[in-house]
């Protein structure tokens, strides 16, 4: 089945970078679009970066744009998250996400998420 697994996450300071991971399993990696969502506290879950499956094709919230890249490699069935320049309100839970499409029906697929706070 389909699994998605991230990593990287942390507390950092202001100003500082973190790199997220997310693996794969269960399915054509590289066949498919990735993206990462997140969740601040009180806050609606908001799309923060996506990456399709075999071009170079990203879009990123308006949010991070600049300072946030999306990047994966699929011989290791994994899409990155770089996140620089962080600020306080960029804390919230990192999500990995995809999607599968069988018999005209939309199947999202989520991680456990990963947990960011920046904080001094």
């Amino acid at each position: 089945q389909v699994q998605l697994v991230e990593s990287g996450g942390g507390l950092v300071q202001p100003g500082g970078s973190l790199r997220l991971s997310c693996r794969g399993s269960g399915f054509v990696f590289k066949n498919y679009y990735m993206s990462w969502y997140r969740q601040a506290p009180g806050k609606e879950r908001e799309f923060v970066a996506g990456m399709s499956g075999i071009s170079d094709f990203t879009n990123y919230a308006d949010s991070v744009k600049v300072r946030f890249t999306i990047s994966r490699d699929n011989a290791k069935n994994t899409v990155y998250l770089e996140m620089n320049s962080l600020k306080p309100e960029d804390t919230a839970v990192y999500y990995c996400y995809t999607y599968q499409v069988r018999d005209g029906l939309r199947y999202p697929y989520w991680g456990q998420g990963t947990q960011v706070t920046v904080s001094s």
